[in-house]
């Protein structure tokens, strides 16, 4: 009968004493994983919070480099603006020498030189886009364009011009010098 008072095979004997700390380390190791979890978030965190500050001083430096050159730019611009222009007029400048340095001119000469010249300072005007305003007899006045210097009773119409006393000038379509005109009171 030993064999009935014998324990009948259960597997390994568990110790008490032994279980609880064995459910202990399962306890603190699973309260563990939630914190270095949290630690690797805020390391990961920290790593893209470093990442896009470098982005935003990146960002900054860049920014200020092209407002930097912008300011350059313009500063240039207004420096050499009238470069083109300039450049347009040197020939006109050699050519008004040029005819007076020749001691003897005969009119003809003269005048075939200052037509010429006229001709290199009407191209300049061209190329930068100096445009003459000069109206003529008969033409609406427009105040945007033109500067009234008198009114004068005529068979024309009121608010025409009548006779032309100064060219004007355009700049692209900037007025630089209104032309200046006589303008019709209408019949008197």
């Amino acid at each position: 009968m030993t064999a009935q008072n014998e324990p009948a095979d259960k597997g390994p004997e568990i110790d008490p004493a032994t279980a609880a700390p064995a459910s202990a380390d399962a306890a603190a190791a699973a309260s563990a994983d939630p914190l270095l979890d949290l630690q690797a978030q805020l390391a990961a965190a920290q790593a893209k919070a470093t990442e896009h500050y470098d982005q935003l001083l990146r960002t900054r430096a860049e920014a200020e480099n092209i407002r930097r050159r912008a300011q350059e730019d313009v500063s240039k611009a207004h420096k050499f603006g009238i470069e083109s222009f300039a450049e347009s007029l040197v020939p006109v400048m050699d050519s008004l020498q040029a005819a007076l340095a020749q001691p003897d001119q005969t009119l003809e000469a003269l005048r075939a030189g200052v037509e010429s010249t006229l001709k290199q300072l009407t191209s300049a005007f061209e190329r930068n886009r100096l445009i003459q305003i000069e109206p003529a007899a008969g033409e609406k006045f427009d105040p945007h364009q033109h500067q009234a210097i008198s009114s004068i009773p005529s068979e024309q119409p009121a608010n025409t011009v009548v006779q032309t006393l100064q060219k004007g000038y355009l700049i692209s379509d900037r007025v630089l010098r209104p032309a200046l005109v006589m303008v019709s009171a209408g019949q008197g």
